[in-house]
């Protein structure tokens, strides 16, 4: 079965702390169901989230995320093979977006779009070691 790590970030459409809610528990609702893991960063300006798992299920879940009404502009960052899971004890760890390093004026601004899948990944990565 091979692993897959998929990094999107999109604009929350009708952000605040009751969607933040109900977006967490989908999203660890159906995670645990398809086996995915990952972690979501969100603020009212950005969601950045990282799945991980079977390669179909991670694609099906982008899917349902892609024709989600609370997701605008979704944008793949990092789409890769993966030798092991980042976050292998959590169906979706929420981040409060403290380890984005981008201010609102710089998302505004086309940061994300500046940087490479291997800054992204970085992010992820700090996370994770951060609750290990």
């Amino acid at each position: 079965m091979a692993l897959t790590q998929i990094i999107y970030s999109s604009t929350p459409f009708g952000y605040d702390e009751s969607l933040l809610s109900n977006l967490l528990l989908d999203a660890r609702r159906c995670n645990k169901r398809d086996g995915i893991t990952g972690a979501l960063i969100c603020r009212r300006d950005v969601y950045l989230q990282f799945l991980e798992g079977n390669d179909g299920a991670v694609r099906n879940t982008l899917e349902r995320i892609r024709i989600d009404d609370r997701h605008v502009e979704v944008m793949m960052q990092l789409d890769a093979p993966a030798e092991q899971r980042m976050f292998s004890d959590w169906a979706m760890l929420h981040d409060p977006a403290e380890t984005l390093a981008w201010t609102e004026d710089q998302v505004a601004a086309g940061a994300l779009d500046q940087a490479g899948p291997d800054h992204f990944r970085a992010i992820f990565a700090a996370i994770a070691n951060r609750h290990r």
